[in-house]
């Protein structure tokens, strides 16, 4: 259950996404209930994969946030960086982190493969990456493991349960995982992979 801060910073949220999606199509959500159910009960679903907080968390591919933000929302104690290729999603991203008040959040604008290879304060950096709706290739799997920490996480949304999950050619510790949340009636799909000592 949401708290009532929780509540006005969803509501801020999607009236936000509405608004810039608009001109900039920034997702293919176009109502708010598509919004509320798509894009964050979606990204929610990720908690049951992650540490306990306190925990420092890379959104690869953000587009509108989505998961990182909602997850951010619900815990505090969060620190994400909020990583996009492209100008339109980087520049709603800092609005929004702006308008929500969100404290430890970074927006970085860039291909993870450069972030990884330039910016080395970001190597070896995070306990999770996550990512949503983007292609698992090796260039991103091997950009997205160096950015973590040892024995870090790697957490993507894959296809619904009753389509066949595509074949990573992943060599390190991985597997395709199908979680259930029976209180809603979902089965979800996850891939993850663990970053090498």
């Amino acid at each position: 259950m949401a708290s009532p801060s929780e509540r006005v910073a969803f509501e801020r949220y999607a009236d936000l996404l509405l608004v810039w999606n608009r001109t900039h199509h920034l997702t293919a959500a176009k109502t708010r209930a598509a919004v509320g159910q798509g894009l964050f009960l979606d990204s929610l679903l990720f908690r049951s994969l992650l540490p306990p907080s306190p925990a420092r968390i890379a959104d690869v591919g953000a587009g509108a946030g989505i998961p990182g933000i909602p997850l951010r929302i619900v815990d505090p104690g969060v620190r994400l960086t909020m990583i996009d290729s492209r100008r339109k999603p980087v520049s709603f991203l800092r609005t929004l982190t702006r308008e929500l008040g969100l404290s430890d959040v970074d927006v970085e604008h860039g291909r993870v493969e450069e972030l990884a290879e330039h910016a080395a304060s970001m190597c070896a950096a995070f306990d999770v990456v996550l990512t949503r709706s983007v292609r698992l290739e090796d260039e991103l799997l091997e950009a997205s493991m160096r950015l973590l920490k040892p024995h870090g996480m790697f957490v993507a949304s894959g296809p619904p349960p009753n389509k066949p999950a595509p074949e990573i050619r992943w060599s390190g510790v991985a597997s395709w995982k199908v979680i259930s949340f029976d209180s809603l009636g979902i089965e979800r799909r996850f891939f993850i992979a663990t970053a090498r000592a």
